[in-house]
């Protein structure tokens, strides 16, 4: 129990007839002692994950089957740095083009026009139901469904024909079939941001006279913001962990690279750290990244403002000092 006593000043505040203690109840309440509340669930819950996180950092040093010298061996090998790279731009080149497709389909989702909105149902709910894997395999093997694409005139003329047995290579699958999956998904975050903006502002600034283009860009996007940007990094963070499913087709990945290594010298698990450990630096990297772009947007919304500490101790400084300079004439008023 911790309890504080008050200055010799405020036991003249207590006194009858002074400004401080002008209620029934004041002189009580300055006197009374401040106790801190008891939490012992904390403390054990504190306690325990304390204890399991030393268990885990005493195995992961103690523990000689990890093989930390062959992890630093290969951490910073060409091969493995070649299939980050290809990670990293698969990530960017997906998650860019995949997030502008997702803009176009939630835009068509939120049209008046039927038709439209039907399509953009149809791919949300078609591209959602089926796996990324099952996506990446399909676009693989499109050969042997349509040995040749063309483009013409329906039952008509074929104006363009390419042949589909070197078209798709597994990097391009890899793009093709997340680009179209991301696409579903952003959608449905842009939409939902999109809707979590009141009717209203849109309605207040059409009666001013302003484009929809406008209104679109400096009303309802900066206000939706704060509902896409969390989502829509997770999204990335989830995206960057699954381009690991293009080993699957060959793409030569960070994880592909791996295992290209160890079905050699057969050290499985120190490989497989080497792939963990880059997977979680990128991933505190975007973590990193997306908490300041969320600081960024969230502005408009949070309770306080910027630099929130240091603007609430500024701005009670004079209350502070005031009450140092009443408690010191009450001091010197008791010593008369």
């Amino acid at each position: 129990m911790a309890t504080r006593t008050l200055p010799a000043a405020a036991a003249v505040a207590t006194e009858p007839g002074h400004p401080l203690a002008e209620g029934p109840d004041d002189a009580r309440l300055l006197t009374a002692r401040l106790v801190r509340a008891r939490r012992p669930g904390q403390w054990v819950i504190t306690a325990v994950l304390l204890v399991l996180m030393a268990m885990l950092i005493n195995t992961l040093v103690t523990n000689e089957r990890f093989q930390w010298p062959v992890v630093g061996k290969y951490f910073l090998s060409r091969s493995i740095l070649d299939g980050l790279v290809l990670t990293l731009w698969l990530t960017a080149s997906v998650m860019v083009c995949g997030f502008v497709l997702g803009i176009g389909l939630a835009a068509m989702r939120l049209s008046s026009n039927k038709i439209l909105s039907s399509l953009s149902f149809g791919y949300v709910w078609i591209v959602r139901s089926v796996p990324p894997l099952v996506q990446i395999l399909f676009w693989y093997e499109l050969a042997s469904l349509y040995p040749k694409l063309s483009l013409g005139i329906p039952f008509g003329p074929e104006l363009v024909t390419a042949e589909t047995a070197h078209l798709f290579s597994g990097v391009l699958a890899a793009f093709v079939g997340l680009t179209i999956d991301v696409a579903a998904f952003s959608a449905e975050i842009v939409r939902g941001g999109i809707l979590s903006v009141d009717r209203g502002q849109t309605e207040a600034a059409e009666a001013l006279g302003l484009s929809r283009f406008r209104i679109f860009r400096r009303i309802v996007l900066p206000q939706a913001m704060p509902a896409i940007v969390p989502a829509s990094g997770n999204m990335l963070i989830g995206l960057l962990k699954a381009t690991s499913i293009v080993s699957v087709i060959a793409v030569q990945d960070l994880l592909y690279s791996v295992q290209l290594i160890y079905q050699q010298n057969y050290r499985i698990l120190p490989l497989l750290m080497v792939a963990t450990i880059w997977y979680i630096i990128v991933t505190s990297i975007l973590s990193i990244g997306q908490y300041f772009v969320e600081r960024h947007y969230s502005r408009g919304t949070r309770g306080d403002r910027p630099g929130g500490f240091r603007r609430i101790v500024t701005e009670n400084l004079t209350i502070f000092g005031r009450l140092r300079a009443n408690l010191r004439d009450l001091d010197r008023k008791a010593r008369a």
